[in-house]
């Protein structure tokens, strides 16, 4: 036994030595430093016992103490604090240490001793409420959490529970030590140390880092830390294998034999290839782990895995051998293999951002992510250490320490992100003390080949890269300062000396610290944006700083580092709880492009879509379907450049060894026959093409053109993203200063890739590239604020620093809503030089993300012709170039950050200007609600009870948001505590007397009255007013500011209503020239308008463009409320009334005035002159119609084919036809209707015989045909309406008309019958001219709105239903959007006109007033005495039902379902629908109730036959029974009808 265990007690002795042979090196090292009471960081290879060397001496510590005497008495608190960075991590080591607490209370009661009793908790952001709130009342020994807990932890009352903690174990330091995240631990652990009565002992655990001092340094902060690294004896047996002889010759997927034939070969690529080995290596082992670098990928891989798993068995079935499918002695990777043909598939990367599985069973393996739900993981994790599992497809999620059991493979897809991050991987097999780790990595390509060579070899050779940690991450800095001050008051130095012990913050300058201070504190102005509004109250005289009301919550909702990436959660439907179980989440863009009933794939299982809504996707399994493969957007850092520099070395060292030697070289770091070969291939390759490679010692810069005969400039370097970023950025300013151009600039780990239009002069070169090394660092730095990545950290940064907080945290955050708040912020900061969070984005920008020193130290090496650079020209890319280029495209496929591209809800796209143009001015006048700008008002102003402030806090408020008040005006918008007799005037005084003294307000004369002023205000008054600062006022708040008067006329703006320049001076004391130049500065930024606004008001008025647009929105949703909704009844005696139903027109006039109302309206052709017109004009003769026709008034238009001779048509005013007719849909035309369209489309009208001859056709009823082909396609068109009333007498109808009486002549004394026309002129059916139809307008913006005005004209309330109704292209959708416009502008209002219909209906206020009329308050005066009965066409838009309103519930005892069908009819009685009879009448609804509503029916039925517009009918059943003896066949009989054998008839 050494001497480090005997300084352990007598049971942990004992345990110890019976569960282990000995302690490894690096806990007898551990034990050592530890007991000491060092701070320790302990470095050692995966599996090295570190989590036992941390906690082994904490555990004996509690078990000592649990024997002392009195120790039972003591209030429980917890002594070890266990920090990791993965909420798995934590919950595997909370079950890791079971086994020594279990083993060492076994021991003590072997020894006679007393047991002790340690407790364990784990607390994370999946911990229930319940659990959490039991950890704080009974806090255990031994508490496991994350960074992210322990903050919220310290910033609540639970931080009363950490005040016993005596240890501090982080697990896997390196993880977060490079990162914010890190920063922000650092300051919770100083938080924590400032609470205890002792700092406490800091342990700190890696596997992977360099240097190790760097790592000390953050675990430490300003207190020394002993170094435990023993040397490292860790194993590796490290393969790179490529599954192919040419990775640029992938052959063909043939499909497998059984597949369908119509499964075309798919092209070449290595996916599959590299699926099926890996499913082969995963069956030649027990336990696997496949790593890939996305959670995209890992879906994929998974899919596949198990597709091609289940084929195997189902060829195993069928008596043949699956490949590898049973884990015997056979190979890995065997012929059998090589021989089998891949399933034909998409393979995993072959697709685009989305794919699709299949459905396969998940029996080989189960994807394991961050989107996948903890529930889920902590299943697949349990799954796989269990046996019941085999193979594991994750990504970083199962990267860290945790133990996954007796895992005996791991491969890598792609080379691993980082040499430390591979062996992290690798090191999850083997995990065990003294082990192999036995690990595969598959290339993707032949550029990946390289990568994965070298990090192979480092890998083995233990050289990671080196991290640094953060220096003084302002964000970071902001949100602590907002949590430390939340709970209690914090002196600023005592603050200062706190922060700066933390090792991210060491060198944190004076001026940094104090200008994050006056962000929180209120300097910057949040009348502009609301969320600069004060956090804290920094008192400068007494140095106190004190959160403000809200302090706490919005630390504790929006606190953290983890950017938020308004990821919809996904949620099973049920389940326990009212939300379901939490499956994992989505993408937001892959949910935008989903829908309900669509299935997707999520950790290998298939998930059926039931509803989406604005924060969660609700579904149900949907077990073995094929589905949708998730993707997600993300991003990283890139490689680092001393990695790159190593492959460069790599790529020199080879490409200079002779042939045997190069191979040996290759073989010699894990690569397999196939791997060497494809390597030396691709250097080979290149150096063909361009002479030279890219090393650490040279350069190729390479110039080609594109396709467009464009130039491509490839600069080809190994260095990695974070140099080439910045670099692209410098090129790319270069590029717009030379040629005036945007270049283009795009980098990548391998190199940069621009774009120069081709040009006359010397084409661009290596030249791009060269810049002088002492210039450099600054033009990056000028040219980063500009770009995508800022954009994009500047919204993190901001959301960390709690300037875009989630106000619901249970909610999702839509992304682009960030996007558009941080852009919304960044507009008022750039006016600000210091704004600290501008500050710490570029800070971020030039330290985290990019590589500066080393880009200038490559600038410098350039300038010395230490680092050649090298240029060729090339006829096509070379094999690097290309590679390069795949990404190029990528690039602009999916920006950052940039702006999101519009979701168009129709394939149209309304031009909004216009739009504008067609609707007119706005009369804001006649639009805007006097009671609504009263309330509004009063609202900006604070002076309802429910917005009045409250407190001393709420007075500075006031003054903030409000401008200088007197205290008269600060009492009238303070409110009154309840009980309080005080009045509110001296609660505002003296509220306003202490902000005084706290030197937070100032009094302050102007425009002949006193007033308070807040103290930011003070530069501001003094330089636009003159009014003189007193004493003492800091000097941030004295600063000029470049616009004075326009901030006090702009805040003025924002918190009142429409007001004039004559108030607006007055408030000031300046004069209305003055003021009006200050007004027109902020209209000409379209910061306020100027118009008039108040109803009763005279002259010109100014009004705040954001409280105009509130103003607007009110008063439509007033005049909205101010209409009660009617019944649905109701419409159905309106509509036909709207639209003349009852011959309420005459003459050719009236036939016009209804086509004006029903133009565009498909309606069946037989219908026209038999039903649609007649009910509407009294006295319709067809003559009319073809008068209007013959004028060029009217024109008709087919609108496709019916049954027998008769099809759809509409009717058109010339004027108003390109607007209204549909526009023109695809129709194959025969070589005949080509010649007729050709001819007509000359222009002119063809008779028949005209035509015939033109198009040199001997057949009149071929060319017939070919014509009313051409009418129904809406292509031709006619003169007159005659062919079309012979069409449809001469044959099958919808609905049945008479036939015309022959015309006769007289001749030889008798009356003969002769042929309807001269044989010259063809068939009656194709009388009259023929002629195009007019080309439809080809402007989207015209036809809405054109379309907007028709279906209030046809309808006066348009719904839902009525556009459906009318198969408008777009749907309601469009009309929407069209007919808000119309309110905005008053030409509609939008209301809920009509009961059950939904909010969405809009009508003119008129049509509102009339339909109105028609609601029946009882049959009282002015009532009919009789029911009020009307027969039309089903598809007449004069019949609501179907269209703006819903078909009523069907007759009891029927399952047939009614429709707009043609040849059917509808009886309206009194707006209710009485009956629905089918074409030819066969069958009939009855809905009326009561035998005078039938009786009316009925007769309107019989008189509608009567008159001729229907030429018999023939009734067999109503309601599914014979009519006979029915009550509605009793009044039929009543009305006229003749009994049939059949039952009812009635001719004409």
């Amino acid at each position: 036994m050494t001497e480090v265990l005997r300084r352990f007690s007598p049971a942990t002795r004992a345990w110890f030595g019976e569960a282990f042979t000995a302690p490894t090196p690096a806990q007898l090292g551990a034990w050592d430093a530890i007991s000491r009471g060092s701070h320790a960081l302990v470095v050692a290879p995966t599996g090295s016992g570190k989590t036992l060397a941390a906690f082994l001496w904490a555990i004996d510590r509690l078990a000592s103490r649990a024997g002392e005497p009195g120790a039972g008495d003591a209030p429980p608190t917890t002594t070890v604090l266990y920090i990791s960075p993965l909420k798995a991590l934590g919950v595997d080591v909370e079950r890791n240490l079971r086994a020594p607490l279990v083993g060492i209370s076994q021991a003590a009661l072997r020894l006679g001793l007393e047991p002790p009793r340690v407790s364990v908790g784990v607390r994370s952001g999946d911990t229930p409420a319940a659990d959490r709130r039991r950890l704080v009342k009974v806090p255990p020994d031994i508490l496991i959490t994350t960074p992210e807990s322990l903050f919220l932890m310290l910033t609540s009352a639970a931080r009363e529970s950490l005040r016993g903690i005596d240890t501090v174990i982080i697990d896997e330091v390196h993880a977060v030590a490079a990162s914010k995240r890190g920063a922000h631990l650092a300051l919770s652990l100083e938080r924590l140390d400032d609470l205890l009565a002792a700092p406490a002992q800091r342990i700190g655990l890696s596997a992977t880092v360099r240097p190790a001092s760097e790592v000390a340094r953050f675990l430490g902060g300003s207190a020394a830390v002993e170094i435990v690294a023993p040397a490292a004896g860790k194993r590796f047996d490290l393969r790179v294998v490529v599954p192919v002889d040419d990775m640029s010759q992938v052959g063909p997927v043939e499909p497998r034999e059984g597949q369908a034939a119509a499964s075309a070969p798919q092209p070449g690529s290595i996916w599959p290839h590299v699926e099926e080995a890996i499913v082969d290596e995963v069956l030649a082992h027990s336990s696997s782990i496949v790593f890939a670098n996305s959670r995209r990928l890992a879906e994929r891989l998974t899919a596949r895995f198990n597709e091609i798993y289940a084929g195997r068995l189902q060829d195993a079935e069928a008596g043949e051998d699956p490949a590898g499918q049973a884990d015997t002695d056979r190979p890995a990777a065997t012929d059998a293999r090589a021989a089998a043909q891949p399933a034909p598939r998409q393979p995993a990367e072959l697709m685009g951002a989305s794919g699709r599985s299949e459905g396969a069973e998940p029996v080989l393996a189960r994807a394991h992510h961050g989107s996948v739900s903890r529930e889920q993981r902590a299943m697949i994790e349990d799954d796989l250490k269990s046996g019941r599992l085999r193979c594991v497809v994750a990504t970083s999620s199962l990267e860290l320490g945790i133990d996954m059991g007796a895992v005996d493979l791991v491969v890598q897809v792609e080379s691993p992100p980082s040499v430390a991050s591979g062996l992290q991987r690798i090191g999850r097999a083997g995990h065990q003390v003294g082990e192999v780790s036995r690990g595969v990595i598959y290339p993707k390509h032949r550029a990946d080949l390289i990568h994965s060579a070298v990090a192979a070899e480092r890998m083995v050779a233990g050289l990671i890269e080196s991290l640094s940690v953060p220096a003084n991450p302002l964000d970071i800095l902001a949100q602590q300062t907002v949590a430390v001050t939340a709970l209690e008051p914090v002196q600023v130095e005592d603050w200062f000396d706190t922060v700066r012990r933390s090792a991210p913050f060491h060198t944190l300058p004076r001026s940094a610290f104090e200008a994050t201070l006056d962000l929180l504190a209120g300097r910057y102005p949040s009348d502009q944006f609301a969320e600069l509004r004060p956090r804290i109250v920094w008192d400068r005289e007494a140095g106190i700083l004190t959160g403000r009301p809200g302090a706490q919550r919005l630390a504790v909702t929006s606190g953290g580092t983890i950017p938020d990436r308004g990821l919809f959660g996904v949620f099973m439907v049920g389940g326990e709880q009212a939300t379901g179980r939490r499956v994992g989440e989505l993408d937001e863009e892959m949910v935008y492009e989903s829908r309900v009933g669509d299935v997707f794939a999520l950790g290998a299982t298939s998930w059926r879509i039931q509803e989406i809504t604005h924060d969660r996707v609700l579904v149900v399994p949907a077990f073995g379907e094929p589905g949708r493969l998730p993707f997600w957007k993300g991003d990283g850092l890139g490689r680092p450049a001393e990695l790159g520099e190593a492959i460069g070395a790599f790529i020199r060292e080879v490409s200079a060894l002779p042939a045997a030697e190069a191979r040996a070289r290759c073989s010699a770091g894990g690569l397999d026959d196939r791997a060497v070969t494809n390597l030396l291939s691709f250097l080979g390759d290149q150096r063909a093409a361009t002479s030279h490679l890219p090393t650490d010692r040279t350069l190729v810069v390479e110039r080609f053109r594109d396709e467009l005969g464009d130039w491509r400039v490839v600069m080809h370097s190994p260095f990695g993203m974070q140099v080439h970023s910045p670099w692209a950025l410098a090129v790319a300013a270069r590029v717009r200063e030379r040629y005036g151009i945007d270049g283009g600039c795009v980098a990548s780990d391998d190199g940069i890739v621009a774009r120069i239009p081709d040009t006359d002069s010397e084409p661009p070169g290596a030249s791009l590239f060269v810049f002088d090394p002492d210039e450099l660092e600054q033009l990056v730095t000028d040219e980063v604020g500009g770009s995508a990545l800022f954009a994009s950290r500047f919204r993190e940064c901001a959301a960390r620093a709690l300037l875009l907080p989630r106000y619901n945290p249970g909610t999702r955050s839509p992304l682009w809503q960030q996007r558009q708040k941080a852009s919304q912020l960044l507009e008022v900061a750039r006016a600000f030089p210091t704004f600290p969070i501008i500050l710490e984005t570029i800070r971020e920008c030039l330290q985290d993300v990019y590589d500066l020193p080393a880009l200038v130290g490559l600038a410098r090496r350039i300038a010395d012709r230490s680092l050649r650079l090298v240029e060729v020209h090339t006829d096509t890319a070379s094999p690097f170039a290309s590679t390069l280029l795949f990404g190029y495209v990528a690039a602009f496929m999916y920006e950052g950050d940039s702006p999101l591209a519009e979701r168009r809800a129709t394939a149209l796209s309304i031009d909004s200007s216009l739009l504008a143009e067609l609707l007119g001015r706005v009369e804001l006048r006649e639009l805007l609600d006097p009671a609504v700008i009263e309330a509004t008002d009063q609202e900006l102003q604070r002076l309802p009870d429910d917005r009045k402030a409250k407190g001393i806090e709420g007075i500075a408020d006031l003054l903030r948001g409000l401008g200088p008040l007197t205290t008269a005006e600060v009492a009238a918008r303070l409110a009154v505590a309840q009980g309080s007799e005080a009045t509110q005037g001296p609660g505002a005084a003296e509220g306003l007397l202490e902000l005084a003294a706290a030197r937070r307000v100032l009094q302050v004369s102007y425009a002949g009255r006193d007033w308070w002023a807040g103290i930011e205000d003070a530069g501001r008054l003094r330089d636009a007013l003159g009014v003189p600062v007193p004493l003492g006022v800091p000097a941030a708040f004295t600063e000029p500011v470049p616009d004075p008067l326009g901030d006090l006329v702009s805040r003025y703006a924002r918190t009142h209503g429409p007001f004039t320049t004559a108030d607006l001076a007055a408030r000031f004391g300046l004069g209305p020239a003055v003021v009006l130049g200050a007004l027109r500065r902020l209209a000409g930024a379209r910061r306020i308008v100027e118009g008039e606004f108040r109803p009763h008001g005279t002259g010109s008025e100014w009004c705040d463009a954001e409280v105009l647009r509130r103003l607007r929105r009110r008063s439509l949703a007033a005049l909205r409320h101010e209409v009660e909704p009617v019944d649905q009844v109701t419409v159905g005696r309106f509509l036909p009334v709207w639209q003349h139903v009852g011959g309420r027109l005459r003459g050719i006039d009236g036939v016009a005035s209804v086509i004006e109302q029903l133009e565009g309206a498909r309606i069946p052709a037989s219908a026209w002159e038999s039903l649609v017109l007649p009910a509407r004009v009294a006295d319709y003769r067809p003559a009319m119609l073809d008068e209007l026709t013959n004028s060029g008034e009217v024109l008709w238009a087919g609108a496709g084919t019916l049954a027998g001779n008769d099809g759809w048509i509409s009717l058109h005013l010339a004027e108003t036809a390109p607007l209204t007719l549909p526009a023109p849909s695809p129709f194959e035309t025969s070589p005949l209707q080509q010649e007729i369209l050709g001819t007509l489309g000359g222009g002119g009208g063809f008779f028949f015989r005209q035509l015939a001859d033109a198009v040199g056709s001997q057949d009149d009823t071929v060319l017939a045909v070919a014509l009313w082909d051409l009418v129904w396609a809406g292509l031709v068109g006619n003169d007159t309406f005659a062919p079309v009333r012979s069409l449809i007498a001469g044959g099958h109808t919808a609905h049945s008309t008479r036939r015309p009486a022959p015309r006769a002549r007289l001749h030889g004394g008798r009356i003969l019958a002769r042929p309807s026309l001269p044989q010259r002129g063809g068939p009656p059916t194709v009388s009259g001219r023929w002629s195009i139809v007019p080309v439809a307008d080809d402007s989207p913006t015209r036809r809405a709105h054109a379309l907007g005005e028709t279906l209030l004209e046809r309808y006066g309330v348009v719904t839902r239903g009525a556009v459906a109704g009318e198969g408008v292209t777009g749907g309601f959708a469009l009309v929407y959007r069209t007919l808000r416009g119309f309110e905005e502008v008053g030409r509609c209002r939008r209301g809920y006109f009509i009961e059950g219909l939904g909010a969405a209906q809009f009508a003119t206020v008129g049509t509102i007033d009339r339909l109105r009329s028609f609601v029946e308050l009882g049959r009282g005066a002015g009532a009919p005495a009789e029911p009020v009965a009307v027969t039309l066409a089903a598809t007449d838009p004069a019949n609501p039902y179907g269209s703006v309103l819903p078909w009523p519930a069907l007759p009891e005892g029927t399952s047939h379902r009614p429709g707009r069908k043609a040849g059917a009819l509808v009886v309206i009685v009194d707006g209710a629908l009485a009956l629905y009879v089918e074409r030819g009448g066969k069958s009939v609804l009855a809905y009326a109730a009561g035998d005078a509503v039938l009786a009316a029916a009925a007769t309107a039925l019989a008189r509608t036959i009567s008159a001729g517009r229907v030429v018999k009918l023939g009734v067999e059943s109503v309601n599914g029974l014979f009519v006979i003896g029915t009550p509605a066949g009793q009044a039929l009989q009543a009305a006229g009808f003749g009994v049939t054998p059949k039952g009812l008839k009635l001719h004409a």
